[in-house]
Parts: C-alpha cells; sequence; structure tokens
C-alpha cells in the first residue's frame, strides 16, 4: 500500500543502471556534503572562506567572481535546455523555466544586489559550480526521459510552480535584508533582522530548499526528488553551522534564533 501510494507522486521510469548510478551517486556526494559541513571541513566561501588550516596556500577570489562562477554554468544548462529540446509538454516547460528563472535570478543579485567581503577558495567554487550545473542539467535531461510516460497519478506540478514562486521570492527579499544590514565592523557581518530573521539565522537557505523541492514537485522524477533531500540536507548543516559562527562571534545573538526552521532547528 505504502509502495502504491509512493509511487503515485513519481513517474515510473525504465532507470538504466548507468542512470541509477548517477541519482545513488548525487545522493551520497549531498550527503557527505551535509557530513563535512558539520565536522567542520566547510566549502570556504561566505563566512568560512577562510577556515582551515591549510587555507593560507589555497588559490582564492573574490567572492563576487566566485558567485558568478557557481552559478552560471548552471543558468547555460537551463538556457540550453530551451533548444536542445525544444518540445515536451507544459510540464516540461514549466521545469526549464523554473530552472532558467532561479539561476538567471541568482546571477543578478551577485551582479546587482548581494554587498561581498572577503573570498572565495577557487576550489570550492569549482565543487560548487559542478553541483549546481549537474543538478540543472540532470533536471532536465531525467525529465526528458519521462516523454511518452503516463503521468504520475498525483500531480503536483502546479503545486511546484507555486512553492518556486515563494522559494524564488523569500529568498530574494532575504537577500536584500543582508545586503542592507552589511557594515564594515566584524568582517562586514551584523546579526541580521527583519523577516524571518527573528526566528531563524537563514531564512534564505530555507527558501532555496523551497524552490528546489518545488523543481522536485513540477518535475517529479527520482532525480529531482533526491536533488531536493540532499540539498535540503547540505543547507541544513550549512545553517547549523552558521548559527554557531554567530553565537561564537556575537554576545548578544539571540539565543531564541533557529538555524533553519522556526522554533524546531
Amino acid at each position: 500500500m505504502i509502495t502504491e501510494m509512493v509511487e503515485g507522486f513519481v513517474y515510473k521510469e525504465p532507470l538504466s543502471i548507468y542512470e541509477k548510478c548517477i541519482c545513488a551517486a548525487t545522493c551520497f556526494y549531498l550527503v557527505g556534503l551535509a557530513f563535512l559541513e558539520v565536522s567542520g571541513k566547510h566549502l570556504q566561501y561566505s563566512k568560512f572562506w577562510n577556515s582551515g588550516a591549510k587555507n593560507s596556500s589555497k588559490s582564492r577570489i573574490p567572492s563576487k567572481i566566485g558567485m558568478l562562477i557557481i552559478y552560471t554554468p548552471a543558468l547555460f544548462a537551463g538556457v540550453a535546455s530551451f533548444w536542445l529540446y525544444p518540445s515536451g509538454g507544459i510540464r516540461f516547460l514549466m521545469l526549464k523555466s523554473a530552472v532558467t528563472i532561479h539561476f538567471l535570478k541568482r546571477d543578478l543579485e551577485v551582479l546587482f544586489l548581494h554587498k561581498f567581503s572577503g573570498f572565495f577558495v577557487v576550489e570550492s567554487a569549482i565543487i560548487i559550480a559542478a553541483t549546481y550545473f549537474t543538478a540543472a542539467a540532470g533536471f532536465v535531461y531525467f525529465h526528458h526521459q519521462t516523454e511518452g510516460l503516463p503521468e504520475p497519478s498525483v500531480d503536483l506540478k502546479y503545486f511546484g510552480v507555486l512553492l518556486s514562486l515563494l522559494g524564488l521570492s523569500g529568498n530574494l527579499y532575504h537577500h536584500y535584508l543582508l545586503s542592507k544590514l552589511r557594515k564594515t565592523n566584524n568582517n562586514g557581518y551584523d546579526i541580521p533582522r527583519g523577516g524571518l530573521f527573528s526566528l531563524v539565522i537563514c531564512p534564505h537557505y530555507l527558501f532555496e530548499i523551497t524552490t528546489f523541492v518545488g523543481f522536485s514537485f513540477i518535475s517529479q522524477t527520482i532525480f529531482t526528488y533526491v536533488c531536493a533531500v540532499g540539498v535540503a540536507l547540505y543547507l541544513s548543516a550549512r545553517s547549523y553551522v552558521t548559527r554557531k559562527w554567530y553565537v561564537s562571534k556575537f554576545e548578544n545573538f539571540p539565543k531564541n534564533v533557529k538555524a533553519l526552521i522556526p522554533y524546531v532547528f
């Protein structure tokens, strides 16, 4: 019974061994990134760009350049999907549009909204860029593989669009608040305020997760579900260590402010 219920939310894709390996590798990879964050081995950007004793020997670039590097390949994958797969129906059009708009938004934020301090370690930029590109290209590829298959019995695509829009708008709003709070002290950081910052320290991560859940609901493929869960695990870990960072840097940090989920975590 449970298996039948779950199957109603996903395309019954005849995955090849190769495609199954991609899904499994993606899952283990994202879980591994989350584990490394919690264990103190951070991807070195934002507050953690200079973490680690051996960081001084690593190549680094300005944060703004690093951020453009991590988002732009995924944006190209989204744009290219319209040319590579011009057909596919309304669901595929929704997915291609959502992915492209998401990464276009991130690049535009980098160019015109964010205020940066510190650097981005090149190795971390390459890892994240490859991750986002693989996710964006995988969303398109795996959904293309469903062409001609029966639709899932539970249609989540319109709910997915709503979640994606909610995630995009919430993420943008809290990035705007962060840009207004950046100061010259504390290496350019201060305790964020406004919006959901009164409840969690990383509401922008919460809305990022919401966006990826929206992608998975639009597509309803195994790969997009795997990516949504993996992104949620990684950003949960990143928000956890981010809260620890704020607690260590600011004596007046509000103890009731959680990491990611209001009142819970």
